[in-house]
C-alpha cells in the first residue's frame, strides 16, 4: 500500500506537466499506485453492489442471469481501455469533463461533466442506502425505525435513510479533513474487501449444494415475455456494479506519476472487479440452499450467507460488506468532489470561486466535498415516502453515468476517424504512453461506443417492473426520462446563467483548445 510522498523530483515533474495544461499544482500528491487502484476498485465495490442488487438480477433472470455479468464486463473493459489511453494523455482531475471537452469541444465537455456530477451525487445516495441491506442482517439493533428491514418497505426505507445520512456525515468529514487519511482508509477498506471476496468465495464453494453447471440452466428465468427481455432487465445489476473505474483518473492530480500509474490502475480495477464478481456470483448460486425466487430473489446474498455459513461467519462477512459500503460511498464522494473542483477551477459552474477553493489547512476542496454530501442526503430523503424509489435511484444514476461515458468514447471515436487523436509521448519514466495502437484502438473504440449506446437505452427504458414494481405512481414508471429532462434542463439553465465562454475563461489557452478540437 503506497500512500507516502514520492521523491520531490518526481512530484516536481508531475507539477510541471500539469502546468503545460494551464493549471498550477493545488492538490497534494499523496496518492500512490495502490491507493489509485483502490479509488477505482472501491467505486465499483463488488461487495457493496452485488449484495445490494443480487436479488434484482436473480428475480428476472434466474440462474441464467450469471451470463449478464461477463457480457457487461466485456463491454466495460472496452470502455476502460479507451479511458486508459486518455488518462495517460490528460492526467487531470475531473477526468470525464476534461477528456470530453478536449476531444469534443467545450459544450460537450460541460454537459458531460454536469451529467457526471448529477450521476455521482445520486450514486453516493444509492451506495449509502446499501447499509440497510447488510447492517440489520448483521445485528437487529441497526433497525432503529420500525421492524421490517427490507428497503422496499416503509420501515426499511426510513431506516435506510437514517443509516445513509449518518454515513454521509462521516464520509463528508473524512473527505474534507485529509487526502492522505482518505487514501489510507480507502486502501485499507479495499484490502479488506479483496480478502472478504476471496474468503467468501472459498467458504461458499465449501458449502456448495450443486455444481457449476447451475449457470447452464435457466431455472426461475421469468420467460413470460421471452428470454431476452428478462435478461436485459437482470443485466441492470451488472451494469450498476461495473462502473466508476474512471475515478482513478479523478485523482490524477493527487497521484504520483499519473501518466504511468493511472492507466494501469483503471484497467486493474475493472479486471479485478470483473473476475472477483464472477466467482462471487457463481459461488452464491452453487451454495444457495434454495433457488426459489421467494428465497434467493428476495433474500439475496445475505440469505445465502446466514443460511450456509452460520450466524457467526455470516455476520463477520456482513460486517466486511458494511465496511465495503462505507469505503464505496467515500470513494464516490471523493470523485464527485474532484469533478466539481475541476469544473469550478475552469469557472464554468455557479459559485465557482467558492467551489474551487482549496483549504490551506487540509489541502482539500472543502465546499466541493460538502455539496455532493448534501445532494446525496436530499436524494435519500425522497425515499422515506417512496420505498420503491430505491431501485429507481440505482438505475437512473448508472444511466446518466453511461451517457457521460458515451460523451468521451463518442468524441474519441470521431477524433480517431478524423485522424486527429493525439498519439505518442512518454510518461514520467520516459516510457511510451499506454496505447492500443491505431487498428486495435479503432476496433475497441467502435465496440465501446456501440455497447455504451445499447446499455444507455436499456437502462433508460421506462419499465414498470424496474421503476414502479409496486404501482406507486406514473412518475416512477417514467423516472429515467424525467431524470434526463431535469438533468439536462437544469444543466441548460446553469450553463445559461453562468454564460460560459470557454475560450475566454478556461485555464487552457484558446489556441491549444482549438488544436484539440474545441
Amino acid at each position: 500500500m503506497s500512500t507516502h510522498l514520492a521523491p520531490r523530483s518526481v512530484d516536481a515533474v508531475s507539477a510541471t506537466d500539469l502546468h503545460t495544461f494551464g493549471y498550477t499544482q493545488q492538490l497534494a500528491r499523496r496518492v500512490g499506485s495502490y491507493a489509485s487502484f483502490a479509488a477505482g476498485f472501491s467505486f465499483v465495490s463488488i461487495l457493496t453492489t452485488v449484495f445490494q442488487l443480487f436479488g434484482l438480477g436473480y428475480s428476472f433472470g434466474g440462474t441464467a442471469f450469471f451470463w449478464t455479468w461477463p457480457a457487461v464486463f466485456a463491454g466495460q473493459l472496452l470502455v476502460a481501455l479507451c479511458f486508459a489511453e486518455l488518462a495517460a494523455r490528460y492526467p487531470l482531475s475531473g477526468a470525464i469533463f476534461q477528456w470530453s471537452r478536449r476531444l469534443g469541444g467545450s459544450v460537450l465537455g460541460w454537459f458531460a461533466g454536469w451529467t457526471m456530477i448529477v450521476a455521482q451525487i445520486i450514486t453516493v445516495a444509492a451506495a449509502a442506502i446499501a447499509l440497510q441491506v447488510v447492517l440489520p442482517a448483521a445485528w437487529s439493533g441497526f433497525q432503529v425505525i420500525g421492524t421490517d428491514p427490507s428497503v422496499f418497505t416503509a420501515d426499511g426505507a426510513a431506516n435506510a435513510v437514517l443509516l445513509g445520512c449518518l454515513l454521509l456525515v462521516a464520509t463528508t468529514t473524512l473527505n474534507a479533513v485529509s487526502v492522505r487519511i482518505t487514501a489510507i482508509v480507502n486502501s485499507v477498506g479495499v484490502t479488506c474487501e479483496l480478502i472478504g471476496v476471496a474468503l467468501l468465495v472459498v467458504l461458499l464453494l465449501g458449502h456448495a449444494e450443486r455444481g457449476p453447471s447451475v449457470v447452464l440452466h435457466h431455472t426461475n428465468l421469468n420467460a413470460t415475455t421471452g428470454y431476452v427481455v428478462p435478461l436485459l432487465i437482470s443485466s441492470l445489476m451488472a451494469a450498476y456494479v461495473l462502473v466508476g473505474f474512471d475515478s482513478a483518473g479523478e485523482l490524477a492530480e493527487e497521484t504520483h506519476k499519473p501518466r504511468a500509474t493511472t492507466p494501469r490502475t483503471i484497467l486493474r480495477a475493472v479486471v479485478a472487479s470483473g473476475i472477483g464478481g464472477a466467482f462471487l456470483l457463481l459461488a452464491a448460486l452453487m451454495a444457495s440452499p434454495s433457488l426459489s425466487v421467494d428465497d434467493l430473489g428476495l433474500g439475496g446474498l445475505p440469505y445465502v450467507l446466514t443460511s450456509q455459513l452460520g450466524t457467526f461467519w455470516g455476520k463477520v462477512l456482513l460486517v466486511d460488506v458494511a465496511l465495503a459500503v462505507c469505503v464505496c460511498t467515500l470513494a464516490i464522494q471523493t470523485a464527485a468532489a474532484r469533478m466539481i473542483f475541476s469544473m469550478s477551477r475552469d469557472d464554468v459552474l455557479p459559485f465557482s470561486a467558492a467551489l474551487r477553493t482549496i483549504s490551506p489547512r487540509t489541502g482539500t476542496p472543502v465546499l466541493a466535498t460538502i455539496v455532493p454530501g448534501i445532494g446525496a442526503a436530499l436524494c435519500l430523503l425522497v425515499n422515506v415516502k417512496n420505498a420503491g424509489l430505491f431501485l429507481g435511484l440505482c438505475s437512473v444514476c448508472i444511466m446518466l453515468m453511461y451517457i457521460a461515458y458515451l460523451a468521451v468514447t463518442g468524441a474519441m471515436l470521431v477524433r480517431r476517424l478524423r485522424g486527429t487523436l493525439e498519439t505518442g509521448g512518454t510518461d514520467e519514466d520516459g516510457k511510451p504512453l499506454f496505447s492500443m495502437g491505431p487498428k486495435v484502438g479503432l476496433v475497441v473504440n467502435v465496440l465501446a461506443v456501440a455497447y455504451g449506446v445499447f446499455m444507455a437505452i436499456n437502462l433508460g427504458l421506462p419499465r414498470a417492473e424496474v421503476y414502479d414494481p409496486a404501482g406507486d405512481g406514473w412518475y416512477l414508471h417514467y423516472l429515467p426520462l424525467l431524470t434526463l429532462a431535469v438533468t439536462f434542463g437544469g444543466g441548460a439553465i446553469a450553463y445559461a446563467v453562468k454564460r460560459v465562454d470557454y475560450h475566454a475563461s478556461v485555464a487552457v489557452p484558446f489556441a491549444q483548445l482549438e488544436g484539440e478540437g474545441a
